[in-house]
């Protein structure tokens, strides 16, 4: 067993440093399908993942926006980026908050009429190490899901055509997989309705969150068949991957000129604040992924699970 691992570390390392290689390959001019007018939105980027995922777009030439809940904090990390001569500019958003929203897409609508990439970044997790307290589990449904998929109801209408299509990255994580070996929901069937793209509805997702926090409140989700880890922060992310694929399938059937194609991703074990500064892996390789999907010159990829520039099953 000890073997197993230690080859899996070794495979696992070895490709981080391939990719590494492949952040120092600048895109060629034919892969290049954006420009600067090209304008993308990443949610939490004030810091840690968010920050650099904004950061590395920015530097590839997009217009990036960055957006924070507290206005200071989002204004200096903003101030930080543009000193480095990237082109970024900021606007307070909390995903939270439905009025909030409204605001952004005003002004989004009014600056740039529209954009072109939507990064779903911003989530929470209050648990680190080995903890697994659900006395947050409303918040981090709320910002992890809900707050993901109101906007991208907000965006949807903003993504300005393109031959390229408009891209949807959102910001997952392993745990959430609706077939993980050791973290995943004990409902077979429910599973499977999750799985397959014929049951899978928002009321199901919904419902799915709903029963969850139901138990979070009446005490009796220990019983519940739920992810065993961090599991609060699981069952917000295997809302949204689910989420993705629906969204994916949803959107398939928009004119040519007005795709949208719709990935999420798991950065990794990453260094960040998030996981008390205890992960094994940096920022720059946490948002490479995102910053990839969101860049892919040939981009008929749609309702897919990445992780380290691949494919993995959900």
């Amino acid at each position: 067993m000890g073997g197993n691992k230690e080859r899996a570390r070794e495979r696992r390392e070895q490709r981080l440093q391939e990719i590494s290689l492949l952040r120092t390959i600048p895109y060629s001019d034919h892969q290049r399908w954006w420009s600067k007018e090209t304008v993308a939105v990443v949610t939490g980027s004030n810091r840690g993942i968010g920050f650099e995922i904004a950061r590395q777009l920015a530097a590839h030439g997009l217009m990036v926006v960055l957006t924070s809940r507290d206005e200071c904090v989002g204004q200096e990390a903003t101030r930080v980026l543009r000193e480095g001569g990237l082109d970024v500019a900021f606007h307070q958003l909390d995903i939270l908050d439905p009025s909030s929203i409204q605001l952004f897409v005003d002004w989004i609508r009014q600056t740039y009429e529209g954009i072109h990439v939507l990064v779903n970044n911003a989530g929470v997790n209050f648990n680190v190490g080995s903890d697994n307290s659900v006395e947050s589990a409303h918040m981090v449904v709320a910002t992890n899901y809900y707050g993901t998929k109101n906007m991208i109801k907000a965006m949807i209408p903003l993504m300005r055509p393109s031959a390229a299509g408009g891209r949807i990255v959102n910001v997952s994580s392993r745990l959430g997989k609706l077939n993980g070996r050791r973290n995943r929901i004990d409902d077979l069937n429910l599973r499977r309705k999750l799985g397959d793209l014929d049951t899978l509805t928002e009321e199901l997702i919904d419902g799915t969150v709903a029963t969850f926090l139901q138990q979070v409140d009446d005490g009796t989700w220990t019983s519940g068949g739920w992810p065993q880890t961090f599991t609060d922060y699981s069952v917000s992310k295997l809302a949204v991957n689910a989420y993705t694929r629906l969204m994916a399938k949803t959107l398939s059937d928009r004119p040519e000129e007005e795709k949208i194609y719709v990935n999420c991703y798991c950065p990794g074990w990453v260094k960040t604040a998030m996981t008390g500064w205890a992960g094994n892996i940096s920022v720059e390789e946490g948002a490479d992924t995102g910053v990839w999907l969101a860049l892919l010159p040939d981009q008929a990829v749609t309702g897919k699970f990445f992780a380290e520039r691949r494919e993995v099953s959900f």
